[in-house]
C-alpha cells in the first residue's frame, strides 16, 4: 500500500485540524510534504508545527512539485473552483474544503473536468463520518423503517463578532453564503445522505446576530422526493449549540441530539432509535450492529479517500453529491429572495445556476 504525498495550501485552522484529527492519524498512508501560503511566516510557522518539510507561498509551485500527489485546498471558499482546476490541469488530486464553489455552473464545470482528468476531486464533508451515523445510515437503507412522514434538523450553533474578525468571513465576496453554506451545509449533508432527493423547498433568511453581510438565521419547509415532508432551522444566535435530527417511519423514530461541544460531532453515539414494536426494535439493533466501521472525523474520510484511490472506486462523497448540497443551497437562496417554491431538481435554465452571490459583489 502506498503513502500518498500532500501538499496544503491555505495554512489557517481548517488546515490544522485535517492534519491533527486527519493526516496524522493515517501516517501508514498519507505524507504531508509541503504547505502553502501567501504569507510566507504564516507557512513557516505551519510547517514548524506539524514537522512539514518544504513551504512556498506560490500555489503553481506546490503544484509543480513532484513529492506532491494531492493538493488539500484550504482556503477561503471564493479560490476553491480556481484552485481544484488548477490541480487537475497539474494531474494532481485534490481535496477540497466546503463549501465547493459559488454555484452550481462552477460545481457542473468541476464535474466535468474531473471526468476527463487523470487525477480526482474528493469534496470535504467529515461529519459524515462516525461510528452512531454508519449504523444509522444501515438502518435507513434497510426496508425495516417503512414509509417516511417527516424529518427536522437543526443547526443551532453560536458565533460572535470575534469569528468575523478573520477578514474573509461575513462577506458574499469570500465567504459565499452565512450559515446555510458554512455551517449547516454539513448538517444538511447528512440530512441529504440520509434522507435523499429534495423536491420542492420555500424558505427564509435573514442576519439577525451579527453585523455582516451573509445571513446567520434561516428556516426552511422542504418536500422530499419520496413525498415525506421536513423542516431546517439554522442560527448562529444559540446561547447553547445544539444540532438535533429526528426522522420519523412508519416504523421507526430516530433521533440525534448533541450539545456543546458535541455540537458538531452528530456522527458519533448516542442516537436514539424507537420501534412500533419490541420486534422492530430488536432487528433495529441487529441491522445497527453490523454496520460497517467507516472511521469518523477527518479520519473516516481520509482513509476512504486513500482506498478509494488504490482500489479505483468512487469516493463516499463524490462531487455529485456535493452538487446535491449546492443545489438545495441554490434553492434555499432563491425560495428566500423571491418568496416563491423552488422545484428540484435544478439545472442551467434556473435564475441562479450561475450563483447567488449578488451581482457587482467584489473582493
Amino acid at each position: 500500500m502506498s503513502r500518498l504525498r500532500i501538499g496544503i495550501v491555505g495554512c489557517g485552522w481548517v488546515a490544522g485540524s485535517q492534519v491533527e484529527r486527519g493526516f496524522s492519524q493515517l501516517m501508514d498512508l498519507f505524507e504531508v510534504t509541503a504547505c502553502c501560503d501567501r504569507t510566507p511566516d504564516k507557512a513557516a510557522a505551519f510547517a514548524a508545527a506539524y514537522g512539514i518539510p518544504a513551504t512556498t507561498p506560490d500555489y503553481d509551485a506546490l503544484l509543480a512539485r513532484d513529492d506532491v500527489d494531492v493538493v488539500s485546498i484550504c482556503t477561503p471558499p471564493s479560490l476553491h473552483h480556481e484552485m481544484i482546476v488548477a490541480a487537475l490541469e497539474a494531474g494532481k488530486h485534490a481535496i477540497s474544503e466546503k463549501p465547493l464553489t459559488s454555484s452550481l455552473a462552477l460545481t457542473d464545470d468541476l464535474i466535468r473536468r474531473e471526468g476527463n482528468a487523470t487525477s480526482r476531486v474528493m469534496p470535504i464533508f467529515q461529519y459524515r463520518f462516525g461510528p452512531g451515523l454508519s449504523k444509522i445510515r444501515a438502518l435507513l437503507r434497510s426496508d425495516l423503517p417503512g414509509r417516511a412522514f417527516v424529518s427536522s434538523v437543526e443547526t443551532a450553533w453560536k458565533r460572535g463578532a470575534d469569528y468575523y474578525e478573520v477578514p474573509w468571513r461575513g462577506k458574499f465576496a469570500t465567504e459565499l453564503g452565512g450559515v446555510l453554506l458554512t455551517q449547516a451545509i454539513h448538517i444538511h449533508d447528512i440530512f441529504l445522505d440520509l434522507r435523499g432527493d429534495v423536491a420542492a423547498v420555500n424558505a427564509f433568511r435573514d442576519t439577525r446576530v451579527n453585523p455582516i453581510e451573509v445571513e446567520d438565521c434561516a428556516v426552511a419547509s422542504l418536500k422530499m422526493a419520496d413525498g415525506s415532508l421536513a423542516t431546517l432551522t439554522a442560527t448562529l444566535g444559540s446561547m447553547r449549540p445544539v444540532t438535533r435530527l429526528r426522522f420519523c417511519f412508519e416504523n421507526l423514530t430516530v433521533e440525534r441530539q448533541c450539545f456543546d461541544a458535541e455540537a458538531p460531532k452528530p456522527g458519533l453515539d448516542p442516537w436514539t432509535v424507537i420501534g412500533r414494536t419490541p420486534e422492530i426494535e430488536a432487528k433495529a439493533k441487529a441491522i445497527m450492529a453490523a454496520a460497517p466501521d467507516t472511521g469518523t472525523d477527518f479520519e473516516g474520510q481520509f482513509r476512504d479517500f486513500h482506498a478509494a484511490i488504490e482500489g479505483g472506486r468512487p469516493f463516499a462523497v463524490s462531487l455529485s453529491e456535493a452538487r446535491r448540497s449546492m443545489e438545495l443551497v441554490t434553492a434555499l437562496f432563491h425560495a428566500s429572495s423571491t418568496g416563491t417554491q423552488v422545484a428540484l431538481p435544478i439545472g442551467p435554465e434556473h435564475p441562479l445556476y450561475e450563483g447567488w452571490v449578488p451581482t457587482g459583489v467584489v473582493a
